[in-house]
């Protein structure tokens, strides 16, 4: 579940209101942003039972980086809502009952913009973000080549130029 979450096309959004450990805090760090209530605690304390969150790190390492997350992993500390959104692991820190709303509130920011670009977007930060930077720099080319192409982008350059209004977006991929 957690590979085809990351392997979404789209961006995905965690939602996050109350206690997210172990397989919790995995799902949020898979996910490619998260809005996280006041109360929200987030571990991986499976160290305290003599289990190492194994699978949770993998996500854990490539959402905060591998030292802090060898903090969580190794002492089995919970932190809370502020300190994950110092780490990156959440984006947006908000009261306990605007948590589902928050969510949506992000998910139109995004959903403003066009879905071919912003899945292309996706595609390319997750295939460079393991490469030696020479490598990263020839996807991003090989992505941004393939953006100016699409219509939408087109659309968007025009009404740039031209200081209109941004264009409604066709959405169309090809």
């Amino acid at each position: 579940m957690m590979l085809d979450l990351a392997k979404l096309q789209i961006p995905s959004i965690a939602a996050v209101h109350g206690p997210a450990h172990a397989a919790g805090c995995q799902l949020v760090a898979t996910c490619d942003l998260a809005v996280a209530g006041q109360s929200a605690t987030f571990a991986t304390s499976g160290i305290k039972l003599g289990l190492f969150c194994s699978t949770p790190a993998i996500a854990l390492v490539r959402a905060i980086g591998l030292r802090a997350a060898k903090e969580m992993l190794f002492t089995g500390h919970s932190i809370d809502a502020k300190r994950a959104y110092e780490l990156g692991l959440v984006h947006r820190v908000v009261a306990d009952e605007r948590v589902f709303e928050a969510s949506l509130e992000l998910a139109g920011e995004i959903s403003q913009h066009s879905r071919p670009v912003i899945c292309m977007g996706k595609r390319g930060l997750t295939a460079q973000a393991s490469m030696d930077i020479s490598d990263a720099y020839d996807v991003a080319t090989q992505v941004m080549l393939h953006n100016l192409e699409l219509e939408d982008t087109q659309k968007g350059i025009k009404s740039f130029v031209n200081k209109q209004p941004l264009p409604v977006w066709t959405h169309k991929s090809d």
